[in-house]
């Protein structure tokens, strides 16, 4: 008996072991003996042993329908990796669309996509995505969907076309992923495949677009055991040699320099870690686009530095953003750490500043088990001072700490932020800048009935510390103007501090098949001060906005997707000055051909409604009502030439104030490895109200003024882009920008700025120094660079980087060329400012 017992035992474990069949939405990873070779086939031994996901269905053009082509994918892992295999069927291999592009680059391709919840908490996970031609692309999941596209990873992953369709095989270092400590694990994870040429996309398991979330969907895969503890420490050094220009005493000259520095990652815990750079380099960041702002407001530019853009959305915390309107506006704007001098200008250096130097910046960010995840940015940066050693911009630290807790499994949340400016002021900084600028804020959520629905808001706080002279300024500055002579604001020159607060409630309908909507109130009080370290384009304000949706996510007979907005919105100060009432409706719609049509248009300034910042700084004046129509349509994207189109028209104040803005672009693609793309951009703004500038007479009596202007605006985006592997590339791009503009009739608000009638509201300005010759403006600008991007190994990379920048601002006096050709001669007869560089990382880990 005993004996036949042994035997027994012996031959079950001589048997494999037994592998759950996979489901439509759970799955159990195979161990592998042997790592399979990363080639692209399916012939390793651990790939016969793993059974197949089959459960793909479409999502995208309708939501659970049978796909077309039939895909089946593979999981498996060892001690130090996740390797997936994707079987993408397709009986006309040669219709497989592959583009060549540089990493990190969306490319019209068939592609596969795995997404991984290595956590398995719902909310957080990574994407990795291919094409078929073996162009990589990774961003990091947060908040159950949005995504960052700036987090790089280390991986390996080989494609390949072949009679049966094509195959993407993964192997994804575990040291890139955060999971627990525990023996056993689960992960969360989601297979996507984009069959271009048909614009359909399916997904193991379904992916639903009328649910709320998109990591809450993933399917759970199990069998994960014994994984090794994550490598600690990931380095990456560079070392950059730089030639650029700058001016010794009064003359051009060049400079030739090196630098080190670096980027780290260390792994406090396996959910907590220690991302930091020193002494950064951002010299083969692309340079902002060209504007010329005439507006009272602060322009805003989106960050591209790598180091700042990676995990920004854990410190994301919104204000006066809704559904109808955002503008970007935060307690948290990266662009202020390493900005370029700020006094610069008032001590009257005419040389083009640099930003200031970054000397580090460190970021701490942690996911707990339950639904708690924090984030800390430190960064310090540089004082710079002119060769006299006047102070243009103090050494300064900056902080920003965030903290938020998922509750009923992410369904609802709460949250808080801190943010913290502290500049070394001297005699030079104190009467321009503040010494201390601090935000604390606490924000919430919650869904309900079956997470259709959804309640939240924020309540924020700012203080802002300094000298009086440096308060008094900022009170005047455009996001306050206190001075306004009509708005009874406490302008106190006397106050070494300014506080404010904002607050703001929403609720909506976020999930569902068809109907979505949300209705929220904002506010931010007059003293409400958050530039130092967010970006903020006015206080004294509040807002009711309205949003309805309509979404057909099914294809019908004539279009893929269709939706319909609806939305209308008012403004006031937070004395309750209307400044605006508008209606605004747009409709989208994806043809079955993969054109697409948007249009829309709003109706604004109904009713009386007032622009209190007009006269930067004066009194409040009346508005007329305007009409904003809007025409967008684009190509299909999987064609080689695909066209596109934008017109905007407006028409206001009964036709005294008419622009219009043309933009067509054309994108190119040959061979599957060089890309263009040139956009055009032509405007005519003619505004019979545009600010000129304010006055004092003799008396101290203010005058503020208004001028006709007639303005045209040229521009135009050239990129270049050939591939000559996933891992080399040579990028090119080319933005001139032109606009020119003449002031005639002169004149000043009148004693009844808020008269009904138009011409009420002006009056004759007699000073004849302003009124004479108000001339008018010339501004030309060039910004181009050329990149050489070679990643070398993984993780380690060679740029090879032109940047070449010209531009000019003169008066405008009639005098100058007035057609296209010539204004492009006089850009290029501008002295260049070029930079040249060479900058070499390389990856380390332990």
């Amino acid at each position: 008996m005993l004996v036949g017992m042994a035997v027994l035992l012996l031959a079950l474990q001589a048997q494999p072991p037994v592998v759950t069949p996979p489901t439509d939405s759970t799955a159990v990873a195979v161990r592998a003996a042997a790592p399979p070779e990363i080639d692209g086939r399916d012939d390793d031994p651990v790939w016969r042993a793993a059974p197949p996901i089959t459960g793909f269905r479409e999502w995208r053009p309708t939501e659970d329908k049978a796909p077309r082509f039939r895909t089946e994918a593979k999981i498996a892992y060892d001690a130090a990796n996740l390797y997936v295999l994707v079987r993408a069927f397709d009986p006309h291999p040669d219709s497989i669309i592959k583009i060549l592009e540089r990493r990190d680059t969306f490319t019209a391709s068939d592609m596969v996509w795995l997404f991984v919840d290595s956590y398995h908490d719902r909310r957080t996970g990574y994407e990795f995505g291919v094409n078929a031609a073996g162009v990589k692309m990774d961003q990091a999941i947060y908040d159950d969907g949005r995504e960052d596209g700036a987090w790089d990873a280390v991986w390996d992953v080989a494609t390949r076309v072949d009679s049966s369709g094509w195959v993407a095989e993964y192997r994804i270092p575990l040291s890139q992923l955060r999971y627990s400590t525990q023996r056993t694990h689960t992960f969360g994870i989601t297979i996507d495949r984009d069959i271009y040429r048909y614009a359909e996309r399916v997904s193991w398991p379904v992916i639903r677009q009328s649910r709320t979330g998109f990591v809450s969907q993933f399917g759970t895969v199990t069998g994960l055991d014994d994984l090794e503890a994550p490598r600690r420490l990931e380095a990456t050094p560079y070392v950059v040699t730089r030639q650029a220009p700058r001016i010794v005493a009064n003359r051009y000259a060049s400079r030739a320099n090196a630098d080190v520095g670096g980027d780290f990652k260390y792994r406090v815990a396996s959910n907590l870690t220690l991302d930091g750079t020193i002494n950064p380099d951002f010299g083969q960041v692309e340079a902002d686009p060209a504007v010329l702002n005439l507006s009272a407001y602060e322009s805003f530019f989106d960050e591209r530095r790598p180091f700042f853009v990676a995990g920004r959305g854990l410190f994301r915390f919104d204000v006066n953003c809704s559904a109808v309107n955002c503008s970007s506006e935060g307690l948290y704007y990266s662009r202020r750490i390493g900005r370029t001098p700020q006094l610069a200008g008032v001590y009257g250096d005419t040389v083009p500043q640099q930003p200031t130097t970054i000397l580090g910046a460190a970021k701490l960010l942690g996911r707990f088990p339950r639904g708690l995840t924090i984030g800390v940015l430190d960064a310090v940066t540089q004082r710079a001072s002119s060769p006299g050693d006047t102070t243009y911009e103090p050494r300064t630290n900056f902080t920003v700490a965030r903290v938020q807790q998922d509750l009923r499994h992410g369904a609802s949340a709460l949250g808080a932020i801190v943010t913290a400016v502290n500049r070394g002021a001297d005699r030079w900084v104190s009467p321009y800048l503040a010494s201390g600028a601090y935000a604390v804020a606490v924000d919430g959520r919650h869904r309900f009935l079956r997470d259709q629905y959804e309640v939240g808001g924020s309540l924020d706080r700012s203080e802002v510390r300094g000298s009086r002279t440096a308060v008094a300024s900022l009170q005047t500055s455009a996001v306050h103007y206190y001075q306004r002579p009509d708005a009874d604001l406490p302008l106190d020159t006397t106050r070494t501090s300014l506080g404010g607060d904002a607050e703001e409630v929403r609720f909506g309908k976020v999930g569902g098949q068809h109907l979505m909507f949300e209705t929220s109130y904002q506010r931010r009080s007059p003293g409400f001060e958050v530039n130092d370290l967010g970006y903020l384009r006015r206080a004294d304000q509040a807002s009711w906005n309205n949003w309805v949706g309509y979404f057909d996510r099914h294809q019908r007979r004539l279009y893929n997707s269709l939706q319909w907005n609806n939305n209308w919105w008012q403004y006031w100060t937070a004395a309750g000055l209307p400044l605006e009432a508008a209606y605004n409706t747009n409709f989208h719609v994806t043809f079955r051909n993969n054109w697409g049509w948007h249009m829309g248009g709003t109706v604004g300034q109904l009713g009386a409604t007032y622009d209190d910042r007009a006269a930067r700084g004066g009194p409040a004046v009346r508005q007329d009502a305007y009409l904003a129509p809007w025409l967008f349509m684009n190509g299909d994207d999987r064609k080689s030439v695909v066209p596109s189109m934008s017109v905007n028209y407006f028409r206001g104040s009964g036709g005294r104030h008419t622009s219009w803005n043309l933009s067509p672009q054309l994108n190119y693609k040959m061979l599957g490895r060089f890309s263009a793309a040139l956009s055009l951009g032509y405007s005519r703004n003619v505004d019979d109200a545009q600010w000129f500038g304010n006055f004092t007479d003799s008396a101290g009596v203010a005058h503020y003024t208004f001028a006709h202007l007639d303005q045209t605006t040229r521009s135009a985006t050239v990129r270049l882009n050939y591939t000559f592997a996933p891992s080399v590339s040579l990028q090119v791009y080319a933005q001139p920008f032109i606009s020119k503009g003449t002031y005639t009739d002169v004149r000043q608000l009148s004693a009844t700025p808020r008269a009904a009638s138009y011409a009420s509201r002006f009056a004759p300005y007699g000073d004849a120094s302003v009124t004479a010759d108000p001339g008018g403006f010339d501004f030309k600008q060039l910004q181009s660079n050329v990149v050489f991007r070679w990643e070398y190994r993984p993780g380690s990379t060679l740029f090879a980087v032109w940047n070449q920048g010209r531009q000019g601002n003169t008066p405008m006096d009639g005098n100058g060329p007035a057609d296209a050709g010539g204004d492009l001669r006089d850009l290029f007869r501008l002295r260049p400012a070029n930079v040249f560089l060479v900058k070499v990382s390389y990856y380390l880990t332990r």
